[in-house]
């Protein structure tokens, strides 16, 4: 490392004040994420039910006519969370104007 003169203090502590500032943010975005447990993406029947606000029984029913996913380790079901917002998400209904768009692209792609 070579030694500093007078006339680099600004460059240096420019450097430094941009450096300290990046280190703030980032401690902040760490700060304000919330802490989870590693497998808090995996769930029981229960806590699935609670989440997609179904009843055990029903979730039972949609397991055994395989219409949710789910993992299965004996006799035991466990739920990914992620899996289940993508099921959710997969079952939604489109409105009049989306079908529309779709509509109106697809004539134009004939043309």
């Amino acid at each position: 490392m070579k030694p500093f003169t007078f006339e680099d203090l600004p460059n240096i502590l420019g450097t430094l004040s941009l450096r300290v500032e990046n280190i703030e943010r980032l401690l902040k975005e760490i700060k304000n994420k919330p802490s989870e447990p590693e497998n808090a993406d995996l769930m029981t029947i229960i806590e699935a039910s609670k989440l997609i606000k179904l009843s055990v029984p029903t979730l039972y029913s949609k397991v055994c006519r395989n219409e949710i996913p789910v993992h299965k380790q004996g006799k035991r079901l466990y739920f990914l969370r992620s899996e289940l917002l993508d099921w959710i998400k997969s079952g939604r209904i489109k409105t009049i104007a989306e079908i529309q768009q779709e509509a109106d692209q697809r004539f134009k792609r004939r043309d």
